[in-house]
């Protein structure tokens, strides 16, 4: 691995699966180890989560949506993202950017030429990479079909702002994602997420495994498989 850390991202909408397994390659990391950096979006400081209650359960337009997120995920690149790789850190973050065009793009249908934009001006500029803008070198990303999503968080919680959209949405949301992982196939891996929670965990320990950033045949920690 070079001296800068890692940035490995985890997309997916709603009730995919991705916290149990960003925990659990978290662990497996630490063993073998990494120091990993384990926050999520909108989050990851005390302003950024904030930001994610207003987010979550204000009613706002579009616009307003993607100016909050990308409000939080300036300070939280300046404050932990870019520190942490700057030290070598292994950042595991639950969504980035690649959500804000799903939900905000695709979701709600906001004009992606502005996203972009914003993108650039939040990304770029950072103490690691002053002339570049940060992205993920990975992003996994947990395909599931809306319909079946939706079914494993009836029970899981009460739904925020999001989680309480229709299906529609939700393919729009799918559509996005898809669509993001087709023009950057070199950072995005598709985890089939309506696998099996060991077939799951192969999938993305595998992705990991090719790249040369986890031993051969890690076992999940507290028995993900």
């Amino acid at each position: 691995m070079a001296s800068r850390g890692l940035f490995i991202t985890f997309e997916g909408i709603d009730g995919a699966g991705k916290s149990s397994h960003i925990d659990a390659l978290a662990d497996a990391l630490r063993a073998q180890g990494r120091t990993v950096v384990r926050t999520r979006e909108p989050g990851g400081t005390p302003l950024a989560e904030t930001l994610r209650e207003l987010f979550l359960t204000q009613p706002m337009d579009a616009l307003t949506e993607a100016l909050l997120v990308f409000a939080a995920r300036r300070d939280h690149i300046g404050q932990v993202i870019a520190p942490a790789l700057a030290r070598g850190d292994v950042v595991l973050c639950d969504r980035f950017t690649d959500a804000t065009f799903a939900y905000q793009g695709g979701g709600r249908g906001f004009a992606i030429e502005t996203l972009s934009i914003l993108e650039r001006m939040v990304q770029t500029g950072t103490a690691l990479e002053p002339d570049l803008m940060l992205e993920p070198d990975l992003t996994l990303w947990f395909d599931l079909e809306p319909g079946v999503a939706a079914a494993r968080l009836v029970s899981a919680r009460a739904p925020d702002r999001f989680e309480a959209q229709d299906a529609e949405f939700f393919g729009r949301v799918a559509q996005a994602y898809a669509e993001r992982a087709r023009a950057a196939p070199q950072r995005f891996v598709r985890i089939d997420a309506a696998q099996s929670r060991h077939g799951v965990w192969q999938q993305l320990t595998s992705a990991l495994v090719r790249r040369g950033w986890l031993a051969i045949m890690v076992a999940p920690p507290g028995g993900a498989a």
